[in-house]
């Protein structure tokens, strides 16, 4: 499967076919075929798992689940969040040579041609066209347990609110895909944001019913409940529920015989850390992340991408994290940065990390902000300070709203940078994208959202109109 680190390294551009079309395929087929070079000249692969014998039995079940993680990991907008959105917002500065999509990114001169656009889009709604065809055939299985039905269900519905909410932050109103039947989604119509995250919210509470907090393997690679509610209390902190954020963050929170605080920056990206909520493991044993390779260099000038000095410049000095999760290489006269949160550039005889997706920080800091927008300032500043006290900085004292929420504003960044887009997003969701990026030359209002495919709207009008300034 490709990795969003060939395209990064090699500058290998994706043909991104329109996505309905790709789901003419799945029909056509019966097959799960998660990307297609050319959708009008499809073979199926050997390897194949036929859809009409798929939920005759639980390995083959979990076989087709396990293949939309896989597609997550390799090829979809979310593997690429960290690397694409790192450059759009103010994470990550740009020294490839050639012309890139990455650089379209870095310069915030991304247009509806764009084939990263394009493929973002596309491999998001084939990957939610395949947890609707699961859903659909766990209700007509007869062979599956109830219990099996009831994990499979839930998953496929938390995948299909999880790319949703996606598309929605990235895109802006975009459709909310719910069957497999070709003729509807053919016509899709765009639905707004506020509406689809009311889909996504009831789709999440129907998953987390079915799920249970036990994970089904040892690796925390499949949702379980604790997943779900960790996406809730994300979506409630966006839209501004206060008092559901908190709720759910403290489920897992509280949940400490399964979630265990570490307080070890050095291991927090390791395969078996207590902290992680969900994670991907690499293809193959030995491999490790997507994000070693992706950041970590070992000569200068960078080929491709390091840290903005600012943000570096932006830590407190005796930030714990400064020396664990970032490093530098010189020249004897410039220094460039690299995120070092995954340390494995390479392979290893056993695969150390995996790629964290979800972590048990994003909780407290959901929760501080939270509790602080709720009037709870003591409880907003016990949360906050948990993440401090691990970076080994002086906890906050209790001080007044708007500086609480600055400085866990400020904690975000330092703590997440670099992962899945949570900079851009935070500064979108606070009003401050034109604060704080409108200093980046090619920085319009109009760039909170990206462009709807080209291709999508020529092949279906619903879509229409473009978004603003594109």
């Amino acid at each position: 499967m490709k990795k969003y680190i060939t395209t990064v390294l090699k500058n290998k551009k994706t043909n991104g076919n329109l996505w309905f079309r790709s789901l003419l395929i799945f029909v056509c087929c019966s097959t799960f075929l998660l990307s297609c070079s050319d959708f009008v000249e499809v073979e199926l692969p050997s390897s194949q798992l036929n859809a009409d014998d798929i939920f005759t039995d639980i390995s083959s079940a979990n076989a087709a689940m396990a293949s939309i993680y896989a597609e997550m990991r390799d090829g979809s907008m979310v593997s690429d969040l960290s690397y694409q959105m790192g450059n759009y917002a103010d994470e990550l500065d740009y020294y490839g040579s050639m012309a890139s999509d990455t650089e379209d990114f870095n310069k915030n001169t991304v247009i509806s041609s764009n084939g990263t656009i394009k493929s973002w889009w596309n491999t998001a709604y084939n990957l939610i066209y395949s947890a609707n065809s699961i859903l659909e055939r766990v209700e007509n299985s007869k062979q599956l347990s109830t219990s099996d039905c009831n994990q499979l269900k839930g998953e496929a519905l938390f995948v299909r609110a999880y790319l949703h909410f996606y598309l929605a932050q990235l895109y802006g109103a975009v459709p909310y895909v719910t069957t497999t039947n070709y003729s509807k989604n053919a016509k899709v119509v765009k639905i707004p944001v506020d509406q689809l995250y009311l889909n996504v919210l009831e789709d999440l509470k129907v998953a987390e019913g079915l799920l249970g907090l036990e994970y089904v393997n040892p690796n925390r690679t499949r949702p379980n409940r604790g997943v779900v509610k960790a996406l809730m209390a994300r979506i409630y902190l966006y839209t501004d529920q206060w008092e559901a954020a908190a709720q759910a963050a403290s489920y897992c929170i509280n949940n400490t015989g399964t979630y265990t605080w570490n307080t070890n920056l050095n291991t927090l990206f390791l395969k078996d850390n207590t902290t992680t909520i969900w994670q991907w493991s690499p293809e193959f044993e030995g491999q490790n992340t997507n994000e070693g390779q992706a950041f970590i260099f070992f000569s200068v000038p960078p080929g491709n991408v390091a840290l903005n000095p600012e943000l570096v410049a932006s830590f407190e000095a005796n930030d714990l994290r400064l020396d664990g999760w970032i490093k530098g290489l010189s020249d004897g006269e410039t220094t460039w940065y690299y995120a070092y949160k995954y340390k494995e550039q390479g392979g290893t005889d056993v695969s150390r990390e995996y790629s964290v997706i979800f972590r048990l920080a994003e909780q407290y800091l959901i929760r501080s902000e939270a509790r602080v927008q709720n009037g709870d300032i003591e409880g907003g500043v016990s949360d906050l300070n948990k993440i401090r006290n691990r970076a080994g900085l002086s906890e906050v004292g209790v001080t007044d709203k708007a500086t609480l929420l600055k400085l866990i504003l400020e904690e975000r960044r330092h703590e997440y940078f670099t992962e899945l887009g949570h900079r851009f997003f935070d500064l979108k969701r606070t009003e401050q994208l034109d604060t704080v990026l409108g200093v980046k030359p090619g920085w319009n209002t109009t760039d909170r959202i990206l462009p709807l495919p080209e291709d999508e709207l020529l092949i279906n009008p619903n879509l229409e109109p473009q978004n603003k300034g594109y």
